[in-house]
């Protein structure tokens, strides 16, 4: 028992104070598993999985906040959306998928809201572009000739 102890301490100090952590529910499925501070705040990798054991989502936290790039999947696994996070809110380029792995459109993102292009595609062909402000829509493109007329291409980095 003293060794455990002392390898669990060591443990802790190794880790600069951070503790791994996994969560399960009332029948002893596992929710999530990821790194906690002294404060028992997430921080770096965490993983949280849906009811039947399959991932539900994976990223990085920093002092409790979603931070760097997040994946999402849906129950049966196929891949849901990933993106950006920066101090807990989503940001940058965001890409969302179909339920059959497709692309369906990506977004830029600020503050969890659409800020920038959204690029909207059917059968991974490009139909339409849309330009948002603070969430709301300001324009809208359904062909590429008009797009590349009214915006400039590097906006879209």
């Amino acid at each position: 028992m003293r060794f455990f102890i002392l390898f669990f301490f060591l443990c802790q100090l190794v880790s600069g104070q951070n503790a791994y952590q996994k969560n399960h529910d009332n029948n002893g499925n596992l929710l999530s598993e990821g790194w906690v501070n002294a404060s028992n705040q997430k921080v770096k990798y965490w993983r949280f999985y849906h009811t039947n054991g399959q991932v539900k989502s994976e990223g990085h936290y920093e002092a409790g906040k979603k931070t760097k790039y997040w994946k999402f999947y849906r129950a049966d696994a196929s891949k849901e959306k990933e993106g950006h996070f920066e101090n807990g809110t989503k940001a940058k380029w965001w890409l969302f998928y179909d339920s059959m792995g497709h692309i369906n459109h990506k977004c830029q993102l600020k503050n969890n809201q659409k800020n920038g292009y959204c690029l909207r595609y059917e059968h991974e062909k490009l139909v339409r572009a849309e330009k948002y402000k603070e969430g709301k829509k300001i324009n809208e493109w359904t062909d590429y000739r008009s797009f590349r007329k009214d915006n400039k291409l590097s906006d879209l980095r």
